[in-house]
């Protein structure tokens, strides 16, 4: 009895399915352009009704075939159903998006610019940025947590960059260093101190015990070697002043060198953590600032740390292409590492996002401009 039950309520429903997709093969000839959609959509509810209730092989086959068929533009004459020219394929494609286009159309004429912007960053997750910027898997992106540090650029209220071959394109002291002829000696201390085969409170009393500069001879270097801005840093500062993120200066080199620096790129004096230099009356050499919290190591944490608990900052960035930038996270909640200049492989292994041009960093921005 149960058998013969659920047989006679197959029966029942193929013979609706046939009575329903006759009726839509009617009313599509009153409209073409609408035909194929309202077809599709039928094939589709009606054969999934049927699948869902029924465990045999052939009704799933039937569903498949129904769906295929439907999707490729065969319609019901394909099993008899009904003898109405169906639209090509091709012809398909271009109604549906002549529709999708007017869509867009009346959708852009509603909403404002700015409010498409911040629909479309509030939106986006990680995973979309990273499929955006990498064009859909042709580019290779590399990092321990792409997504993660993208969305925190994107949100992040204060973006603090290291200076020495990150936000210029060469280590200052080693410049200072060389103008003052100790070049060689300095850059061995500098590529120790930023592999982290040195602390860096050891590599600093090294280099500067070598060089003693008075303040006049670092003002002469500066003049006859000023240092040089990496290509595309003063675009990507910009950006982020436009999108109103605090942008900071974090760099174990010296105040007195970076404060030219940060007047090119309007960074406030006020948002520069560095070592300072000190001198005596005559100008002369007399040691440095160790309470700076750049003259230790882990350093830069502690200066997040302090620069966060000022401003209560809730999404701090760091970018910088050495280990001691690498220890920033925390209290950063990503770590950008930079290989523009310099690709140090410690530093890349430590990165949640790796980068070696800061176009991709202002493409970010732009495509995603932050919804707070």
């Amino acid at each position: 009895t149960t058998f013969t039950l659920c047989f006679f309520i197959k029966l029942c429903m193929r013979i609706l399915l046939l009575f329903v997709l006759n009726w839509f093969t009617i009313i599509g000839s009153f409209s073409s352009s609408s035909k194929y959609r309202t077809m599709r959509g039928a094939y589709a509810a009606a054969a999934s009704f049927v699948s869902r209730r029924s465990s045999t092989t052939t009704t799933r086959q039937q569903h498949q075939r129904f769906w295929q068929a439907a999707t490729a533009g065969e319609g019901a004459s394909t099993f008899g159903l009904g003898r109405r020219h169906q639209p090509t394929t091709q012809q398909n494609h271009q109604q549906q998006q002549q529709v999708w286009n007017q869509r867009q159309q009346q959708r852009c004429s509603y909403y404002s610019t700015t409010t498409l912007l911040k629909m479309t960053a509030s939106t986006a997750t990680g995973e979309e940025m990273m499929l955006a910027l990498s064009d859909s898997g042709r580019r290779t992106l590399i990092g321990n947590d792409i997504p993660a540090a993208m969305e925190a650029l994107v949100n992040a209220d204060c973006v603090c960059f290291d200076v020495d071959s990150t936000v210029v394109n060469e280590e200052g002291i080693d410049v200072l260093a060389d103008y003052l002829g100790q070049g060689e000696a300095v850059a061995n201390l500098t590529k120790q101190a930023m592999e982290g085969g040195m602390k860096f409170q050891d590599a600093l009393a090294s280099r500067l015990k070598l060089l003693e500069p008075s303040k006049s001879s670092i003002e002469a270097c500066l003049k006859d070697r000023p240092l040089e801005l990496t290509t595309g840093v003063a675009d990507l500062i910009q950006t982020l002043q436009d999108a109103k993120k605090d942008v900071y200066l974090v760099s174990g080199g010296f105040r007195i060198m970076i404060e030219p620096l940060a007047e090119i790129l309007n960074i406030p004096k006020s948002n520069i953590v560095a070592n300072t230099i000190l001198f005596d009356s005559e100008g002369n050499y007399n040691g440095f600032d160790n309470q700076e919290p750049t003259s230790q190591d882990m350093g830069k944490p502690k200066a997040l740390q302090q620069i966060s608990a000022a401003k209560q900052y809730k999404t701090m960035v760091m970018v910088g292409d050495g280990a001691t930038d690498a220890q920033a996270k925390p209290p950063a909640v990503a770590f950008i590492g930079f290989g523009g200049v310099v690709v140090r492989e410690a530093v890349k292994a430590k990165s949640d996002w790796f980068v070696t041009d800061f176009k991709d960093m202002v493409r970010l921005l732009n495509e995603y401009p932050s919804s707070k």
